[in-house]
Parts: C-alpha cells; structure tokens; sequence
C-alpha cells in the first residue's frame, strides 16, 4: 500500500517519505576556497536545517561563489490550512465568450495593453493580444467583440494611460516580466497612481510569471494573471466582470454561459491546471516556460 501523507503535518519528500530533505541554492559574496564551502554549509544549519551537504561550489567571478545545498527541515505544515486567493471564471470557448459579449454588453470591448517601463519582453502580451494567440487558443484580436490596441513593450505609464484615456478603453493590460528587487511592483504602482489621477475606471489586469491575484489585489488591480494564463481566460474575465459592473455581482461561482446556464466546466486564472492541453502560455506571460498537463 502506498504511503500517503498527513495533509496537517506535510513534510518535503527527499530521500524517503516525509524525511523532510530540502534543496537550496544561493550566493556568497566570498571567494572560491574551502572556507567558503564551510560557510555555506554553516549558514544552512543556522537557517534549522540538518544533516547538511555543500553538493556543489562553483566560482563567480572573483570575488563571488554559487552553492547547492541539501539538508533536512524537521517544521511541517498544514496543508488544509493553506488559502490562495484565485480568479473563479468560467471556461468558455472563443464561440461563447463572443456570444455572451454581444447579448451581455452589446458592444465592442476597447482593450489596450503593453509591457511597460524598461521591460523590453512581447512574447506574453503578444500570445494574450495578438491574433495568433497560442497553441490554438487564439488571441483577443480575433475576437470581434474587442477592439484591441497592443503598444508592445518598453511603454512608458504616461503614454499608456494617455492612450488609454483617448481610447476611452475599458481594460488595461501590462505585462512585467523584469522582477529584480521589485521593480515590476514600483512600476505597477506608479501606474495606478496615474491611473487615479486620470480618474480612469477601465479594468486593470497584469500578468507575469512571478505575478498572483493575490499580489495583484494588494497592489490595487482588478486582476492578476500568473503562469499558465491562456488568452481565452483573460477574455472571458473581462467580459464577466464588464457584466457585474454593469448589471450587478452574480452569486460566487455562478457566471452564466451565452445560454444562461452556469458552465459545468470552469477554471481558475493563474492555476497551473487549468487546461488539459499542452502547450500552454503564460500572461508575460510566457516566462515560467512550458507547462504541459
């Protein structure tokens, strides 16, 4: 009979069940010697780990080292406890997203979307935009139902929300891929204080793989989208939540289909199963890599 874990006391799983092995990797602003290899090991112990092993030094330069470490961790973790805030969306085909847009809304969606500040990466916002999609699930300029303006990379938040405001848009998307110290979160945040200055009310969505609905909603935006994202996620939020702004907030969970019904089927945004096919992208979306089912 196979082991099977307790869900109130998860441990990792290393060299046997439940034994607690973890894997760690950093850098040591020190130089390459066995000094260093010491130090790794010594600052794994002091962060509670046992049994520790320096698997790998390699030099960085002069002056740096890089290590990968094994131990092992006796905290456990309650898994039942554990709450991550989701998108809660149906999963519509291209057919009845356009279907429940033109009876819902009755007109076409203005959606504008880029990568902004330095961030010089299109891969993702072109996968959720452009017409080509990705991997068969085409992107929001084959929709008829969105009049879509894709301003690529490197935007700068002024010219975005300028745009924006000219367009009369109701949805703004960014990517951030760039996330070293933080600066996708500065960056998101200066944009919504332009926002709010402009007092737009457009839906303002951002993807990247580091991103979460979590963040996103702490930050002050409507939506994040993670890896995994497809672009008929994005287009079936956008639609739903244009309908509960413009004709109430449906019960949880009970978005309907073009026909009226709630869907059987349905997905959560940022949820690395949400699709049984391969292929899949991400909102900046492409970042994190392949993520096959």
């Amino acid at each position: 009979m196979s082991q099977q874990p307790d869900l109130k006391r998860l441990k990792p799983y290393g060299d046997h069940f439940e034994d607690g092995g973890v894997q760690l990797s950093f850098t040591l602003p020190v130089p390459y010697s066995d000094e260093a290899k010491e130090a790794a090991r010594l600052y794994a112990e002091k962060m509670g780990l046992d049994r520790v092993q320096v698997s790998s030094m390699e030099k960085m330069g002069e002056k740096f080292c890089f290590f990968v470490v094994y131990g092992f961790s006796k905290l456990t973790i309650d898994f039942e406890k554990v709450v991550v805030p989701k998108i809660e969306i149906p999963k519509l085909t291209h057919k009845e997203i356009e279907e429940l847009a033109e009876k819902k809304l009755g007109r076409r969606v203005v959606v504008i979307g880029g990568t902004t500040g330095s961030d010089a990466h299109t891969v993702g916002i072109d996968a959720i935009l452009s017409i080509k999609g990705l991997a068969g699930d085409k992107g929001l300029e084959s929709y008829s139902s969105f009049e879509v303006h894709n301003l690529r990379a490197q935007v700068d938040n002024k010219v975005l929300v300028e745009k924006a405001t000219q367009l009369k848009a109701e949805a703004i998307l960014v990517s951030q891929l760039v996330t070293q110290q933080d600066q996708h979160l500065t960056n998101l945040k200066e944009l919504l204080k332009l926002l709010k200055q402009a007092k737009s009310d457009a839906l303002r969505i951002v993807g990247g793989p580091r991103m979460t609905h979590k963040i996103a909603k702490e930050i002050g935006f409507d939506a994040g989208f993670g890896a995994g994202t497809r672009p008929s996620e994005v287009a079936s939020f956008i639609v739903h939540e244009l309908m509960r702004r413009k004709h109430g907030s449906p019960k949880k969970g009970h978005h309907l289909s073009p026909s009226g019904e709630a869907p059987k089927d349905r997905l959560e945004g940022g949820s690395a199963g949400a699709s049984s096919k391969k292929g899949r992208s991400l909102f900046g979306w492409i970042g994190g890599g392949r993520k096959d089912s």
